[in-house]
């Protein structure tokens, strides 16, 4: 395996996520100050996924056809100047352009996953993966922390110092990338066709044994976490009476360890049981975290938090570098970013999903997103079993 080009793509995601990190927490709080509606926060926070929904497969087949190199230095550079735009909003269709960039440069993800399925071997793919997840970890560890301290000493209706940071990050991103990131795909495909319709090629992909199931496996889950992250944020503030800075330090807790998980153990856990049963051991752990989120009382919350929210970072280590590296493996050779692309759109569309879904649930009860999340997750538990014995 080649360490150095990993090293850099490994900066490049960090880069990228830590960027991302940095407008999270100011996004909401920044648009009321333009003077948004409620429905106007939820769309321009809303547009981000679903570019990221409708360019991760285009991204992918254009790196088929062109190469890895240049679509992750376009892709970084659209980023960058998403953020300059960023810098610069003092009215809602600036800061709506700004979010719609960043969602287009940001959906290099599945370009990444191509790069790493072209430089390793199939034994090594799933702990490469592991790194992408690494990435985002320590990204969303300290970039909302960095944004948090930005806004705060911007001036009020300000974020120009946010901005120009999360864009000099990018360009660092930038030269490093063109400096130090050789192209790894040997034969170019000159003939991968290009397909803007996202709806049309995830239902092929669908139509294909085992990439079928390992798709929905992915889309399940990730529905589940989504269901997770927004409830948990509430319930913390509301049922259990924590501040933001407390809600944060959990948050940075989960970065941390998912940043361990995928980081250091993904590899070795690969090695003595293999990904498909890892996809399984992955959604006991998900159903064990989403079960004992909501049921500690206030001696024990503390403990069953942490507990919980172990077993997520450990489920997703298992689960998403799992998902990708096998995609990797059972896409036809020529279309692996495009496969890989296509897998990206449908997280996308979980996240939308997840997070619509978590909202009305909370509003029933707060424990109802968790325990949905449960039932979910002991449906990708028996579509992990199917796969496997389809895989054997």
């Amino acid at each position: 395996m080649r360490k150095s080009p990993l090293f850099v793509l490994f900066i490049t995601i960090f880069f990228d996520l830590l960027g991302f990190g940095i407008i999270i927490p100011i996004l909401p709080i920044f648009t009321k100050e333009l003077g948004a509606a409620d429905w106007q926060v939820g769309l321009i926070a809303a547009i981000y996924p679903i570019m990221n929904f409708l360019f991760a497969p285009f991204w992918g087949t254009l790196s088929d056809r062109h190469g890895r190199r240049p679509i992750i230095l376009i892709s970084v550079f659209i980023t960058a100047f998403a953020y300059v735009v960023f810098s610069q909003a003092n009215v809602l269709w600036i800061l709506f352009l700004s979010r719609l960039l960043s969602g287009i440069g940001s959906a290099n993800i599945s370009v990444a996953q191509a790069y790493i399925a072209d430089v390793t071997n199939p034994a090594e793919r799933a702990k490469s993966m592991g790194l992408l997840g690494a990435a985002f970890g320590l990204g969303f560890v300290f970039g909302p922390t960095l944004g948090g301290y930005l806004k705060s000493i911007s001036a009020p209706g300000q974020v120009d110092m946010v901005g120009f940071v999360a864009a000099g990050l990018c360009v660092a991103n930038l030269v490093a990338a063109y400096f130090f990131l050789p192209e790894s795909l040997k034969e170019k495909k000159a003939d991968a066709r290009f397909n803007f319709r996202v709806v049309t090629g995830i239902i092929k992909e669908l139509r294909k044994p085992t990439i079928r199931e390992l798709m929905w496996i992915n889309f399940i889950f990730i529905v589940a976490f989504m269901l997770m992250q927004m409830a948990s944020s509430l319930m913390w503030k509301e049922v259990n009476g924590m501040n933001e800075a407390q809600i944060g330090y959990l948050m940075g807790y989960v970065g941390v360890a998912t940043a361990v998980v995928q980081g250091l153990l993904v590899g070795r856990i690969v090695k003595r049981w293999g990904e498909s049963r890892l996809l399984f051991i992955g959604s006991l752990f998900t159903m064990a975290g989403l079960a004992l989120l909501p049921v500690g009382d206030v001696a024990w919350f503390l403990g069953f938090q942490l507990l919980g929210l172990l077993c997520l970072a450990l489920a997703n280590g298992c689960i998403t570098p799992s998902i990708s590296s096998l995609l990797s493996k059972y896409a036809n050779p020529d279309q692996v970013g495009h496969t890989l692309g296509v897998n990206q759109s449908f997280g996308s569309l979980a996240r939308a999903a997840g997070m619509a879904m978590s909202g009305f649930l909370y509003g029933i009860n707060f424990r109802f997103p968790f325990f949905s999340g449960v039932a979910l997750m002991g449906i990708a538990l028996a579509v992990s079993l199917v796969f496997r014995k389809a895989s054997h």
